[in-house]
């Protein structure tokens, strides 16, 4: 792993990926699809996601040493374990806080390769546009103050 930090964008500490990497990743999984799926509750039911149905997408947090995978079956976010997604979304802990918080707009992030999609161009440009869509609401402020005030944190240690 590159331990290298820069003010531009900071890097999880190498002693903070230990307790992510003693944990069973199935753990890292579950819980992330848990907290899709009560973030996307109305979305899922809209059909609004209905573009990832049986699609393969893999998260893989670089700083963290962390892979998700997951999946849409009906109108629930499912995890899994293929070794093939159909897309792979790839970032820093600080970049997947940029793009919680609204601090940083999800087509700079991309243009800039900070987020990099790989996979399926197509599946990654619906990915983009849902994410640059969302409109962040009372049930969404919880998290934007906590990936905001997360991702400030960061910058101060990177």
């Amino acid at each position: 792993m590159n331990n290298e930090l820069s003010q531009n964008n900071p890097l999880l500490p190498g002693l903070l990926t230990l307790p992510i990497r003693l944990m069973p990743s199935s753990m890292h999984t579950r819980v992330f699809v848990s907290v899709l799926n009560r973030l996307f509750r109305q979305e899922l039911q809209d059909d609004e996601l209905d573009f990832l149905e049986g699609k393969q997408i893999s998260i893989h947090v670089k700083d963290a040493e962390l892979r998700i995978n997951f999946s849409l079956t009906g109108h629930k976010i499912i995890s899994t374990h293929s070794t093939d997604p159909d897309l792979t979304i790839e970032g820093t802990v600080y970049d997947f806080l940029l793009l919680a918080s609204r601090r940083e707009d999800p087509d700079t992030l991309f243009f800039n390769r900070r987020l990099k999609l790989n996979g399926n161009t197509e599946l990654g440009l619906y990915v983009k546009n849902f994410l640059d869509g969302l409109d962040i609401t009372e049930r969404w402020n919880y998290l934007y103050r906590l990936s905001d005030k997360a991702s400030r944190i960061a910058e101060r240690l990177g």
